[in-house]
């Protein structure tokens, strides 16, 4: 049973010390010429208008709650894509309704107004 994962650890191994392999030649072979404009912070290519721990208006995080719940909601299609000729009609029904409380849901926050931004 353990020789089925064999080809995934290998993966790992390799992708690991091609990573570490990676980071390790950047830091030698790369410049390191630090000044203070390179180690201050900035925003966008800016300065900072303001201190950089103040806090973030309600609304940002509520944008990006929405999108996180909306994008992995979106998620579940491709699995069901995948194995629609398996799951017959009954399964196709059951991600039309899935679709339309999405479809509502996302209706609802626009109306609400909750995806704008001023």
């Amino acid at each position: 049973m353990l020789e089925n994962y064999i080809p995934i650890l290998m993966f790992m191994g390799v992708s690991l010390v091609l990573g570490v392999v990676a980071i390790g030649a950047g830091s030698v072979l790369g410049p390191n010429k630090p000044n203070k404009d390179k180690l201050s912070p900035y925003e966008c290519g800016f300065e900072a208008f303001e201190h950089t721990r103040m806090k973030f208006d309600v609304r940002y995080y509520l944008v990006a709650i929405l999108f996180i719940v909306f994008d992995l909601e979106i998620a579940f299609l491709f699995p069901w894509a995948v194995v629609l000729d398996e799951v017959g009609i009954f399964g196709f029904l059951a991600m039309v309704v899935f679709l339309l409380v999405l479809v509502v849901g996302f209706i609802f926050e626009w109306m609400k107004g909750a995806l704008e931004w001023e």
